[in-house]
């Protein structure tokens, strides 16, 4: 079980429930640029689906579906999964910052102190899949050390497997 608040040092995290749904809606909706390139649009539904959706043979015990928080301002939310596709490997499900904060590295330092404390607690990796024809989102995950290791086809739509190596 991992103790989410050692997940930064600068912001509040914690586990989102249902009650933080529509904050998270709020925060999917002002990334117009993101849902440019997939074909789903942020609802309500779709929120309360991925809180607790789990790739299979993945417990709901090791998923973490978290808010960073300034103050009370929801800033951020990644969809971590602890043990996929490995034991000792974590898996970013999805992760997107408010709107106005992008640009300024804070995306990036969440991702760093993430990984500091995913090593301290025996991941080795983390993996995760982007969209290639976002280059926003390509460009974001190799600044912050992540090496595309497979391209798979979904139906025309092309995922990019990406790892960090801890």
């Amino acid at each position: 079980m991992m103790d989410l608040s050692l997940l930064s040092k600068h912001y509040a995290v914690r586990k989102l429930n249902n009650s933080d749904a529509d904050a998270v809606l709020r925060l999917c909706m002002e990334n117009t640029q993101f849902y440019e390139y997939c074909e789903a649009r942020p609802t309500k539904e779709q929120v309360l689906n991925d809180m607790s959706i789990t790739p299979p043979g993945i417990s709901v015990q090791d998923k973490y579906y978290i808010g960073f928080f300034q103050d009370d301002d929801l800033i951020a939310v990644m969809d971590l999964i602890d043990g996929y596709p490995k034991p000792d490997v974590a898996f970013i499900g999805f992760f997107m910052m408010k709107k106005a904060l992008q640009g300024r590295r804070i995306g990036s330092s969440v991702i760093k102190e993430c990984a500091a404390y995913l090593k301290t607690v025996g991941i080795s990796a983390i993996r995760l899949g982007s969209d290639k024809a976002n280059p926003q989102s390509t460009n974001f995950w190799k600044k912050n050390g992540f090496s595309v290791i497979k391209e798979i086809d979904r139906d025309g739509w092309t995922v990019l497997l990406a790892e960090k190596t801890l």
